[in-house]
């Protein structure tokens, strides 16, 4: 039997802002989807009293559940209609047994529900009675069929008393497909309750059915959403309503105290990619609203202020922690990196496991601080900036607003193109001469980047963009491996040239499928280079540009990645730094992690793209530290290792053209030099945090060789570079001591 797993739709009766806490000896079933019921297929409306007690449905169709077709999901199947309308009746014989009501809903494509006529909640479709010709709002899958586990609509103790009768009561449900022609329609519906007492009332749950996880304390903060019967949509926001229980640093926060950070109303939709089709546990974007339903900005646990918020679920990411720890090492490394905090998550009453509140991505003072491009400004200084775009995935080759790289990627199989979108100014928001100024920066940076003079002090690639954001953000998709780096949610951006006239990489963003997570293209190797994603899978449609591997033949751009790397790794990158990081974070989720994998039971299941499954957390982690250590030593091997002379295979010269001796040497030494074909020849010396510190010209009439004399440098690594006029030559380390 496959893994079954939870998805959340909609609860209709909340309680305010505790967590109910009854006492449940154990839980039966008023209503098995199997069980008999009565049956309309919405070929006319029924009667407005058809979801009452009392309604005489003797005239309706009876069978099994579910009723449906085209999933072989069906107790009784009909033929294709745009709605069918259900009624179940059940007996209650003692309301005091009664402590809480859960129904389960597994459906094709939308359903509202009622209980003795009164809506307990729905899913995928508005409006107060929606008619029998009214559609769904969006394609919704049946979950039983696949493995998964139906959405869950959890009633409190106060629910069941206000909504349940003691003797006869009746669950009407109405399902809606997404059109006539539609190949599929479901209906499996459940009423389970939470009974006080020993001793078999009514049905068996059914045998893959899960009790809801009551706690009463954590040491990580609690966010309560309540969407007040409304299902969340992939878009567009619905309003729901959030509170938060925080006590600050090292105190322990109760799911029945009051809340004390954020409390208000909130904006709320479904969020990423391919999360949101295959994971049960759903991630969302929040944004901070007011009682009149405009965006308002507003700190959430000590974070800055700001209106947009991300509720990030890690799933297929069994540490929990990959995000946390690279937004870390990000922070760590002196950019901005989107700040987190871990949280345990309650959705209409129903708990959802551990999450992390995640800024978004946008252009702020407190996030990305780059200057607002406001729609008038489209010449001049403020046409320069700001902006933000992206690589990402999209629907189609070319889908949305944004353009295509003139390069195509190295290594492509078919027609890939890089796509860059627009991310702020947002793509229906830009101007016609906005979006000509930034893609024809970025295009000539390309073309810089990809022609002759690429090293270029005046034409090449170093005037337009940071050398050490990209270097930076090489160095965190390297040490995580991500298989999704370089090539997808990658973010640019630019200032106003009066500010910063380059182009930056970042902020990192995106980071589940990293450090050995995917089991496609080599992502769990501890060798090999990310960037080389092309090479290992050119059958992706989204692959990484050109840049890397053209940055990687320019040998200044070689030296100051090495001199980042070791100076990196003597800090904040050391194995002690990120393995004691490490640590400490899974010490917090030591309780959490176990009721975040009591509701998601997955620790002894592949769950894609998973290379390791542990059975515990304590593999798990075991496992990511493993895998860490692996890769730094691969990379301090390797990055030491890159070859800074291959600007020698342009020139047609070899690297025994020039030599220096000796080497070692006490700051004087000889560079001998071939042939006189040269007649602009230039001196750098670079320490090893890549700053020239000595520049002079070097003249070759008088002799094949030159005596340097630099006895003022200190004992340490030295690179020696050769110019002719603004071409790079020659490349060489050089020990004084």
């Amino acid at each position: 039997m496959r893994r079954i797993g939870f998805i959340v739709v909609a609860l209709f009766i909340f309680t305010g802002n505790s967590v109910a806490q009854e006492t449940v000896d154990h839980w039966e079933s008023l209503v098995n989807a199997e069980n008999m019921w009565r049956y309309f297929p919405g070929a006319s409306e029924p009667p407005g009293t058809w979801i009452d007690i009392d309604f005489d449905d003797n005239i309706w169709n009876e069978g099994p559940g579910g009723i449906g077709y085209g999933d072989e999901d069906d107790g009784t199947s009909i033929g294709a209609t745009g709605s069918v309308y259900l009624r179940i009746k059940f007996t209650v014989t003692d309301l005091n047994q009664l402590e809480q009501a859960i129904l389960l809903a597994d459906y094709d494509d939308a359903y509202v529900a009622y209980l003795n006529g009164q809506e307990i909640s729905r899913g995928g479709i508005s409006g107060a009675r929606p008619p029998y010709n009214q559609f769904a709002d969006s394609a919704h899958e049946a979950d039983l069929y696949q493995g998964f586990y139906p959405s869950e609509v959890f009633i409190s103790k106060s629910g069941v008393e206000q909504h349940f009768l003691l003797g006869e009561n009746v669950l009407a449900v109405q399902v809606h497909n997404i059109n006539t022609t539609s190949s599929d329609l479901s209906s499996n519906f459940y009423l389970l309750v939470g009974i006080n007492i020993s001793g078999n009332v009514y049905q068996q749950v059914p045998p893959w059915f899960r009790a809801p996880i009551n706690f009463e304390s954590s040491n990580l903060p609690i966010i309560k959403i309540d969407t007040k019967g409304s299902s969340i949509l992939d878009e567009p926001k619905i309003a729901a309503s959030m509170g938060i229980v925080d006590n600050g640093f090292g105190n322990i926060n109760h799911t029945n105290d009051a809340f004390n950070d954020y409390d208000g109303p909130i904006g709320i939709e479904l969020r990423g990619s391919s999360s949101q089709a295959l994971f049960p546990k759903k991630q969302y974007a929040v944004e901070l609203w007011t009682n009149s339903g405009q965006d308002t900005s507003a700190s959430i646990l000590g974070l800055p202020e700001e209106e947009d918020w991300v509720l990030y679920a890690p799933y297929s990411d069994k540490s929990l922690i990959r995000n946390l720890l690279t937004y870390k090492l990000g922070e760590n490394l002196g950019w901005y990196a989107p700040r987190t905090r871990l949280v345990e998550l309650y959705l209409n009453e129903s708990y959802q496991g551990v999450y992390m509140l995640t800024e978004k991505i946008k252009r702020d003072k407190n996030r990305v601080d780059i200057s607002k491009l406001n729609p008038d400004e489209n010449s001049g200084n403020d046409l320069t900036g700001g902006y933000i775009v992206k690589l990402d995935k999209y629907d189609g080759p070319t889908q949305g607003l944004g353009w295509d790289s003139p390069i195509p990627p190295p290594r492509r199989s078919e027609n890939q193109l890089v796509h860059y979108q627009y991310h702020y100014p947002k793509e229906d928001e830009i101007t016609f001469d906005q979006q000509n100024y930034i893609q024809n920066y970025i295009t000539d940076f390309e073309q810089s980047l990809n022609g002759p003079k690429y090293r270029d002090i005046r034409e090449g690639y170093k005037n337009y963009i940071n050398v050490e954001s990209f270097i930076d953000f090489s160095i965190i998709n390297e040490l995580t491996k991500n298989v999704d780096g370089y090539r997808l949610s990658t973010f640019i951006y630019k200032d106003k040239d009066s500010e910063d006239d380059k182009l930056y990489l970042g902020p990192i963003w995106d980071f589940n499928l990293a450090f050995g997570n995917a089991n496609y293209c080599e992502g769990a190797e501890t060798q090999g280079w990310a960037w080389d994603f092309n090479t290992i899978c050119n059958g992706d449609w989204w692959l990484v540009p050109f840049w890397w591997r053209r940055l990687l033949r320019d040998p200044e751009y070689v030296i100051q990645y090495q001199n980042r790397w070791e100076e990196l790794r003597a800090g904040v990158f050391s194995n002690e730094s990120i393995l004691n990081y490490i640590d400490s974070t899974v010490i917090v989720l030591d309780e959490p992690q176990q009721r975040n994998f009591t509701k998601w039971p997955i620790l002894n299941e592949h769950i894609w793209p998973n290379n390791y499954v542990g059975g515990s957390y304590e593999n798990e982690i075991y496992y990511l530290k493993t895998w860490i250590t692996e890769r730094l030593a691969w990379l301090d091997s390797n990055i030491a290792a890159l070859d800074i002379i291959t600007a020698l295979h342009e020139t047609g010269l070899s690297a025994k053209s020039f030599t220096i001796y000796p080497n070692p040497n006490n700051g004087n030494f000889n560079i001998s030099i071939p042939g006189s074909r040269f007649t602009n020849l230039n001196l750098m010396v670079h320490n090893k945090l890549g700053r020239i510190i000595h520049h002079e010209s070097i003249n070759v009439e008088k002799a094949d060789y030159w005596n340097c004399e630099l006895n003022k440098l200190s004992d340490g690594l030295y690179f020696i570079q050769i110019h002719n006029g603004n071409q790079l030559l020659y490349t060489e380390k050089i020990i004084v001591n």
